[in-house]
């Protein structure tokens, strides 16, 4: 890359035009990297990667440029923020991989008395290794940013003292040269003096009307404005009773009537319940433990790396113990025994309560079931009841219907007969009416054939052009032109060469670049077999390190067993005793209560008349069920204004009609 000061431009527009709120990351990279085309790979690559670090570690480079805002920059514009960031990021992550000699070109393509006073702040040791560090620490790792990022800038000091050093003296040899500089003087022009002008005659002043003083009216606030106040306050405080009220005195649900097909849903449903309420269900086997032993498993370098680093980790341990001990420090077995004793005795205590709480959730269980059954039991009754009521009414309501029927049958019997004589006159309309469409449909057909002969016209004339542009086009032209390989173009421009000759530069360059890549694949092959090594002889340490930890684990697993054996004890309560007696006792009486609710219960005289077979059961079922579907249907109609109220009542008194007479005719 060669051109810094325009890749740092693009940089800082792209900063720009990125919003968290609308974009992710990833998008916003793909779309950025469409435009990069344009670009070589290395470039584009380059871009890419400062623009996705200095939009990832945001919050780092805003707490850098915002303190220097706040003490060296407080005469700078903010629009100028991302090229600091994007200095940040690239002195902070890619110092390394540019070296000083290119991040140097990156500084001198910007201004230079902006950057000198931002490296001075940045690259300050005091202000590396007190705040800056203290709030990087606050989002990342103290350890991990001293270690990554504060070490290598105070690695980079004296390098960058001696930049914002050199940038020092361009500016104060800029300044010198400014003052050095002759300041042109002026001279005045050599002018005709005017004559002095003579003094003018003094106008009298006028008078002034006194002026009158602002209304009082003025520093007031208008009466609507307190009026709208006061209104806005009673609305308040009415709205805070209404509140309250609603708050105490809440709606309370009411009953619905289920039907019978309804009822027997909720009947299984209680069935499921209460065959779900059996909680001391068998438990499931145990699945035998498989022993598996060096079963081999396919590990990665950074596996082999990390496991090789975990057990290296446990020796350094181990043998620090060991010096500790033989120093004089004490054995913390006894403790360890103690503690885990303590800890055993809290667990049974533990499991005590929980059993407790387990019998106390499943008693509850019961209670409430045996409420909800005895409320089950008084909605059927309340049930039969309504169902009476409402057949009785049923009937009453359809013997009124029958009536008015009939009188809407004498009255459109009357309205028939006055429609009789408006069939004549209807008669006449419809002739008339034909001749008139017969006379339009014969100007229609003329001004129709006067069209298709208008459009016949332009289309012979168009086919004629056309057939002229044809024979224009198919007159041959030829060109000859003769290309010399060996020549020069002669556009005089320096570095000008022939096309021969560019072909042999190209080759020679082609040729180089193998030969480098040759030579770098030797170096990568020469890494990866020391890697390859070093990766055998981890894996041999750690086979070692598992034989031994396998060792302790079988020995430490025989231990656990034998000491289970020994202090495995059943936990006896008196308060689980109790509540289990207790659960005993309202399970037989659910289970007794169950018994009596499958009983049918008796029917009523009117009822038992109308269902004398299981056919008329069924039939009468089916009749209820078509009904709440009717009824579905008509208040969907009048909710979304199809159907009118009057309408409406009419269609269900004709129903309930039909009903009474198929209830009568099955009776």
């Amino acid at each position: 890359m060669t051109n810094y000061g325009k890749h740092i431009k693009m940089l800082v527009k792209m900063l720009s035009t990125f919003n968290p709120e609308s974009h992710s990351l990833d998008s916003f990279l793909e779309e950025t990297s469409k435009d990069l085309q344009v670009f070589d790979v290395g470039e584009a690559a380059f871009v890419l990667e400062v623009l996705s670090g200095c939009i990832e570690y945001k919050s780092l480079w805003d707490i850098v440029v915002d303190g220097f805002y706040a003490r060296d920059g407080k005469n700078y514009l903010l629009s100028e923020k991302n090229l600091y960031v994007v200095i940040c990021f690239l002195a902070t992550f890619k110092l390394d991989e540019l070296g000083l000699h290119n991040f140097t070109r990156i500084i001198k393509s910007q201004d230079i008395t902006r950057m000198h006073k931002f490296l001075r702040f940045f690259f300050d040791a005091m202000n590396l290794s007190t705040w800056i560090k203290d709030e990087w620490s606050y989002i990342y790792d103290a350890p991990y940013v001293t270690e990554n990022w504060i070490n290598p800038l105070l690695r980079w000091q004296p390098e960058m003292q001696h930049l914002i050093g050199h940038l020092g003296d361009n500016i104060e040899s800029r300044s010198r040269t400014k003052k050095t500089s002759k300041v042109t003087e002026p001279k005045e022009f050599n002018l005709t003096r005017p004559k002095p002008r003579a003094i003018p005659v003094p106008q009298p002043i006028p008078s002034m009307e006194k002026h009158h003083g602002l209304p009082v009216t003025t520093y007031k606030p208008p009466k609507e404005m307190l009026l709208l106040e006061e209104t806005k306050h009673r609305n308040r405080q009415k709205a805070e009773e209404l509140l309250l009220t609603a708050n105490v005195e809440q709606f309370k649900c009411a009953n619905t009537e289920k039907s019978d097909s309804t009822k027997r849903v909720m009947s299984e449903i209680m069935k499921e319940e209460e065959n779900k309420l059996s909680f001391d269900a068998p438990k499931a086997h145990p699945v035998p433990a498989v022993k598996v032993d060096n079963i081999p498993v396919r590990l990665n370098a950074t596996a082999i790396l990390r496991e090789g680093a975990l057990y290296q980790r446990k020796v350094d341990q181990e043998l620090q113990k060991i010096e500790n001990l033989m120093d004089g420090a004490c054995d913390p077995s006894k403790f360890v025994a103690w503690q885990k004793q303590m800890r055993e005795k809290d667990l049974e205590n533990q499991l005590a309560e929980l059993e407790c709480r387990r019998l106390e959730g499943k008693l509850s269980r019961e209670e409430a079931v045996l409420a909800r059954q005895n409320l089950i039991q008084e909605n059927k009754k309340k049930a039969v009841l309504m169902k009476e009521e409402t057949e009785e009414l049923m009937r009453q309501y359809a013997e009124n219907r029958l009536q008015e029927e009939k009188e809407m049958r004498e009255l459109v019997e009357q309205v028939a007969e006055g429609h009789k004589n408006t069939k004549q006159a209807r008669k006449k309309l419809q002739k008339y009416k034909q001749q008139i469409v017969q006379e339009v449909a014969e100007e229609s057909r003329e001004l129709l054939r006067q069209a298709l002969e208008k459009a016949e016209e332009e289309l012979r004339k168009k086919f004629d052009l056309i057939c002229q542009i044809r024979a224009l086009e198919s007159i041959p032209f030829i060109r000859h032109k003769f290309v010399d390989l060996t020549q020069v173009a002669g556009h005089r421009v320096h570095g000008e060469m022939s096309l021969v000759e560019l072909r042999e530069r190209l080759f020679l360059l082609s040729e180089a670049q193998k030969k480098e890549e040759e030579e770098k694949r030797d170096q990568i092959l020469l890494e990866k077999q020391t890697k390859e090594q070093l990766l055998l002889d981890k894996l041999e340490q750690i086979s070692l390190h598992r034989a031994a930890l396998g060792r302790a684990a079988a020995l430490k697993q025989e231990e656990k067993k034998a000491n289970s054996l020994l202090t495995k004890t059943p936990v006896k309560d008196e308060r689980i005793m109790e509540l289990q007696r207790k659960l005993e006792e309202k399970t037989q009486e659910r289970k007794k209560q169950a018994e009596i609710l499958k009983i049918k219960p008796q029917k009523s005289p009117a009822y038992s008349m109308r269902s004398g077979s299981l056919k008329r059961n069924l039939s009468q079922e089916n009749h209820w069920s078509e009904l709440e579907d009717h009824r579905e249907r008509q208040a969907q109609l009048l909710k979304q204004g199809i159907l009118s109220r009057g309408t409406a009542q009419k269609m269900t008194t004709y129903q309930a009609a039909r009903d009474v007479s198929s209830a009568t005719c099955m009776s």
